[in-house]
């Protein structure tokens, strides 16, 4: 890390008053990684890179170490070097005396790690740069709070924007400011429709800003939740009754030149320009393969169903809140892209990095869109399914050769490998419902 930032990072540190330094890792499935340092030892980790066992950011969901990754084995499970991103320091405002810093992860200075979630992101956001626009995105996550012990909801009902509910539980005031003094620019906040589910806007970020702001709002929801006696889960479907866990990816593209809205122009046909119509039509073409990055894990596949506010197939509409794409805002300044499809447990970096790669593809392809549903596009038969199971969406990446190239192979190889071990232990369990049907009169 260069001298001058290391100094601007230790004086921003020294201002906060903390005497302790968390540096964070997002690992491949957006949780952090994390190791905490005296403030008088991080100066020199910041310049000389503090050292952490170089596969932690492919360990799979049960934190198992998984071969074939390119990061274990083959380097004989060498140390990776941390580096903060002074840009990302931010107080810690549930712990004492604590800061929190965004780390990138190299081998060696001048030698990153491009399978680590940040810098795949930043490698697209480059991409998106040497063709004249910035990346404009927002997560917008529902997520449940339930008792630790039952694993239950605090309430009944699906009463959404209900005012008595969405202050039902007090510990929502703590976390609605602890969140504020962490750095989140909360918007809005209302229970959803589901028993003790809940949405907490903030308001987008451009480039990086934008994914470290979702990293950090899910991790300290987790975090805030477990220190006030709460789980937090943004599990896509935590039982079969209950709704599922979305968090629709919102983007736009600005002008470089001019620090507009690239994908708006007035009085484009339609309300909409070219370049977003383009934008949209990479992700309905590579919407199978964008699949795994979205929908990480096997039980994500259960909330993509018609009749659920969520999408279950290929397309588009305005303002259709059925589509897996859907136009916001059409006709204005602020128009943007609203995509459904995203599981609330999926990584911020790896899905809003699905998003522009696809979309990059799209601009690249100059295509258009097709004709759009008249009606709710989940009633329509004219579109194409939307994968149905995590081997199903694996495969269609593994064939997108352009999706691949955009992810770059590093990524790639070790998320369907962490992926395919996952599949493989999911596959051996015996679920609780072939008991229930099977044990007793067969």
């Amino acid at each position: 890390m260069a001298g001058d930032a290391v100094k601007e990072m230790m004086a921003a540190l020294k201002k906060t008053g903390a005497r302790y330094v968390r540096f964070e890792l997002p690992d491949l499935h957006g949780t952090s990684r994390t190791k905490v340092i005296p403030v008088g030892k991080a100066e020199s980790y910041a310049r000389k890179g503090l050292n952490l066992y170089g596969g932690a950011v492919g360990l799979d969901t049960a934190s198992n170490v998984i071969g074939g990754t390119g990061l274990n084995e083959e380097v004989s499970y060498r140390d990776q070097l941390l580096f903060p991103d002074p840009s990302t320091l931010r107080v810690v405002p549930w712990l004492e005396d604590t800061a929190k810093v965004i780390c990138d992860a190299y081998w060696s200075p001048g030698e990153p790690i491009n399978a680590t979630p940040r810098t795949v992101l930043a490698n697209l956001l480059k991409r998106a740069e040497k063709l004249g626009y910035q990346v404009m995105m927002g997560h917008e996550f529902e997520f449940y709070l339930l008792d630790p012990e039952t694993r239950e909801p605090l309430f009944g009902g699906v009463h959404i924007f209900n005012a008595v509910r969405n202050q039902y539980v007090p510990f929502l005031d703590v976390l609605l400011d602890l969140l504020q003094e962490a750095g989140i620019d909360v918007i809005t906040h209302n229970c959803e429709y589901a028993p003790s589910q809940f949405e907490i806007n903030f308001g987008p970020g451009i480039g990086l800003e934008g994914a470290d702001k979702a990293f950090t709002f899910k991790n300290a929801i987790k975090e805030l939740a477990h220190r006030s006696g709460y789980l937090a889960t943004f599990m896509s479907k935590p039982a079969s009754a209950m709704a599922g866990c979305g968090c629709h990816l919102h983007i736009s593209l600005i002008d470089r030149r001019n620090g507009k809205n690239a994908f708006y122009t007035k009085g484009a046909k339609g309300g909409m320009n070219p370049l977003i119509r383009r934008f949209a039509g990479g992700l309905l073409t590579h919407a199978k393969a964008m699949q795994p990055l979205i929908n990480p894990t096997p039980n994500c596949y259960h909330r993509l169903k018609p009749h659920t506010f969520a999408p279950s197939n290929i397309s588009w509409g305005v303002e259709d809140r059925t589509a897996m794409v859907r136009m916001k805002d059409v006709g204005e300044a602020n128009c943007h892209i609203e995509m459904r499809a995203a599981s609330g447990l999926s990584n911020p970096y790896l899905s809003i990095a699905a998003v522009i790669a696809a979309g990059l593809l799209g601009l690249e392809a100059k295509g258009d869109l097709p004709i759009p549903s008249e009606g709710p596009s989940e009633d329509d038969p004219k579109h194409e399914k939307l994968a149905g199971s995590l081997e199903e969406s694996l495969d269609a990446l593994k064939k997108d050769k352009a999706m691949q190239d955009m992810l770059g192979p590093d990524l790639v190889r070790v998320f369907t490998a962490v992926k395919e071990a996952e599949l493989a232990r999911f596959r051996s369990h015996v679920t609780d419902w072939e008991r229930n049907e099977y044990l007793e009169l067969y």
